[in-house]
């Protein structure tokens, strides 16, 4: 239900605290008005990718554009002494004191997206062959800013948002808007009733119940589901 464990660590008189993160939270902790925002991307993650360590490289050479740091090294552990030091984490909701936020993949695609666009400010995204289920109703310079897989035109990009402020806004609020109309608990619960419910009319084999499965009958399923928008399970690739 996007919900990231552990996403903000505080340590208060050193006691060390975990503030679940999720799509309520993240909406109902990011009030900054966008004139006070810092015009800059941020972005803070690890190593798991070699365009986030290229990140890095773009934001020693502009800093006037960047404030992005690695907050961990796995993958590219030979390589810390010229990327590091590493940053220390900082609550997810203050990332939305910069205007900018840098969704950039990982080993897969990057899961903050529903929570970047659940923010405040506008997302910057990188071009990717990654997708998770509602990709593709996003439109790119409608509801973020797409950016160049190798981070080619990065700088460009946020030189334009900078430039371009009204407009940049727009989009960082069409972002929240889509995260708060599709990608809310009851949203992707939805989408996974519908998933699930498309395969089933695909199985070949018969269904068996095993010991310690519980039968649940298709009437008092779909009661659960309420109005589900099962259209939005047509343009995918899943099944």
């Amino acid at each position: 239900m996007y919900t990231r464990p552990e996403a903000s660590i505080f340590n208060i008189d050193g006691f060390i605290l975990r503030v679940t993160l999720d799509m309520l939270s993240v909406q109902s902790n990011n009030d900054i008005p966008w004139d006070v925002k810092k015009p800059k991307a941020f972005w803070r993650g690890r190593d798991s990718r070699r365009e986030r360590l290229d990140l890095i490289d773009l934001a020693r050479a502009h800093p006037h554009l960047f404030n992005a740091s690695l907050t961990n090294f796995f993958f590219f552990k030979e390589e810390e002494e010229q990327y590091g030091p590493k940053e220390k984490h900082i609550s997810f909701f203050n990332f939305f004191d910069y205007k900018y936020q840098i969704s950039i993949d990982g080993t897969v695609a990057a899961y903050r997206l529903p929570y970047l666009l659940g923010g405040s400010s506008v997302v910057l995204k990188q071009d990717s062959p990654y997708y998770e289920f509602f990709y593709h109703e996003l439109k790119p310079n409608v509801h973020y800013i797409p950016f160049k897989r190798d981070l080619s035109d990065l700088v460009e990009k946020i030189e334009w948002a900078r430039a371009n402020d009204d407009q940049v806004k727009i989009i960082a609020e069409n972002g929240r808007k889509y995260a708060q109309e599709n990608l809310m608990p009851r949203d992707v619960y939805c989408y996974h009733a519908a998933l699930f419910k498309e395969w089933s009319k695909r199985l070949t084999s018969e269904v068996r119940v095993r010991p310690g499965m519980e039968h649940v009958p298709i009437e008092e399923h779909e009661k659960r589901f309420g109005s589900c928008r099962c259209h939005r399970l047509t343009r995918h690739d899943e099944l």
